[in-house]
């Protein structure tokens, strides 16, 4: 169980056990309890969205190139700032990396399974990933779930941590909702390969697939989805609070399932008709 987890635990008012005792029973330092990160200041917030549009741009940029381009656009910016500033962002170029450290022991990394595969039904292979969104004074993540043949989203989540809670939440709505799919597919953030969510998905049955290191490509279609997102709703808002990003988004993703036609879908169908007719010849075969 994480650190922030425990944290959420502790009862301040609790009547028998003291702070101090708690702290000590949950294997958590009394100081991290009190402790309250410090925000990012103005500069940083603004770097941030520069480096997200960017990114969208060029996503093979690393921290290096990311500095020279901000410094070329007359940001006075060193390198181990922008590391940072994309490593809390969740951003990792598309290059393979050098391997400089293991993978948490703890965390299986799944083989990909679609390469070669026709994916051609709804429920078939859905797919998640998590992007930064910048607002006014802050920023958020954002999870999708998406079915892969018909581009619909099939659930969404806000949240202001990287912390996993969100991530199956968004994944039981779309389980609760939409069924299973056959396979699920995800990048190896820490979010998708641990035990709550691969759990989730082991319980319900479902295969589990990741993309290789570095390999947006493997997941491109929910990287397409950011950004249009991206581009048509949160850059042009600068959302103040985080209702008012949860009821844009919310709106523009329901535009896009519903009321945006997909050029990749046969008749420029938009996704939400195009997972109904795929999944009624798909009932029709069955019978």
């Amino acid at each position: 169980m994480s650190a922030a987890k425990r944290k959420m635990m502790v009862a301040p008012a609790h009547e028998g056990l003291s702070i101090t005792r708690q702290c000590k029973l949950l294997s958590l330092s009394r100081s991290s309890f009190y402790f309250q990160p410090a925000g990012e200041n103005e500069k940083n917030l603004t770097l941030m969205r520069l480096i997200d549009a960017q990114f969208l741009e060029t996503p093979w940029y690393g921290s290096r190139q990311m500095a020279r381009h901000l410094r070329r656009e007359g940001w006075c910016v060193g390198r181990k700032r922008v590391r940072r500033l994309m490593r809390r962002m969740g951003l990792q170029a598309i290059y393979q990396a050098p391997r400089t450290s293991d993978p948490h022991p703890e965390h299986r990394i799944y083989p990909y399974l679609l390469k070669g595969l026709a994916i051609e039904k709804p429920n078939h292979v859905w797919c998640a990933d998590i992007t930064y969104v910048p607002m006014r004074r802050g920023f958020l993540y954002l999870v999708a779930i998406m079915d892969w043949a018909s581009r619909k989203v099939l659930s969404w989540r806000l949240s202001n941590t990287m912390d996993a809670d969100f991530c199956v939440k968004a994944l039981e709505e779309a389980l609760a909702r939409y069924g299973k799919p056959e396979i699920f597919n995800t990048d190896q953030g820490s979010q998708f390969t641990g035990f709550e969510f691969t759990g989730a998905l082991k319980d319900a049955d479902i295969k589990i697939s990741m993309d290789g290191k570095g390999r947006w490509i493997d997941n491109v279609f929910i990287e397409r989805l950011w950004r249009s997102l991206k581009y048509e709703c949160i850059y042009l808002n600068a959302f103040e609070t985080g209702s008012q990003a949860r009821g844009g988004i919310g709106h523009w993703l329901d535009y896009y399932n519903t009321r945006r036609p997909h050029s990749s879908l046969g008749a420029h169908r938009t996704p939400h008709e195009a997972y109904a007719m795929q999944w009624e010849e798909t009932q029709n075969l069955a019978a």
